[in-house]
């Protein structure tokens, strides 16, 4: 089966630097086979027999921890599911570039009452939808000033999850 590792910040800011090809070389310790990268941040897909999402979060996280020296989230999605999340996009045709659409991936699905505060929260023009474990953000003004820097969902919802711009989403599908 194909899954794609999210791999919560990778390569931004300085913290945690990974070369991508030592990325994919632990994949292929940990028995995964037909191992791609997209870009330098932190996305990986991969083959393996069918199993469960946490069992895979468990064996990336720790061989990754093991290679960089601390914790890194990592969210981990079917193929199919980075299918279905392009074509339930919510706001399909209300922007101009990939820059204005992003998706938080989160590990598990967001409380009632965090979606809440996170609508709330929205700052205007704005507009986010929860769907199952994900989070589509309609930001017309771009990421910068947007509730995902202000550091809104290490605080608020504190959820765990990683966020990823449109244009790399639908390069999920294609890997």
């Amino acid at each position: 089966m194909r899954y794609i590792a999210l791999l919560r910040g990778i390569n931004l800011g300085g913290n945690v630097m990974v070369k991508m090809e030592e990325l994919r070389k632990a994949f292929e310790g940990l028995g995964f086979e037909n191992v791609k990268t997209y870009i330098n941040s932190g996305n990986v897909a991969f083959d393996s027999r069918k199993t469960t999402e946490s069992k895979l979060v468990d064996q990336i996280e720790s061989a990754v921890e093991k290679m960089v020296g601390r914790p890194v989230a990592v969210m981990v999605r079917s193929q199919k599911d980075i299918e279905r999340i392009l074509a339930e996009n919510p706001f399909d045709g209300q922007y101009e570039s990939h820059k204005h659409m992003h998706v938080l991936f989160l590990r598990e699905k967001m409380p009632k009452e965090k979606e809440e505060q996170l609508h709330a929260a929205a700052l205007p023009d704005e507009k986010y939808e929860v769907r199952d474990r994900e989070v589509y953000n309609l930001l017309p003004q771009g990421v910068a000033g947007s509730l995902l820097t202000k550091g809104f969902f290490e605080r608020k919802p504190r959820v765990s999850y990683t966020g990823r711009n449109w244009r790399t989403v639908q390069k999920l599908a294609e890997l």
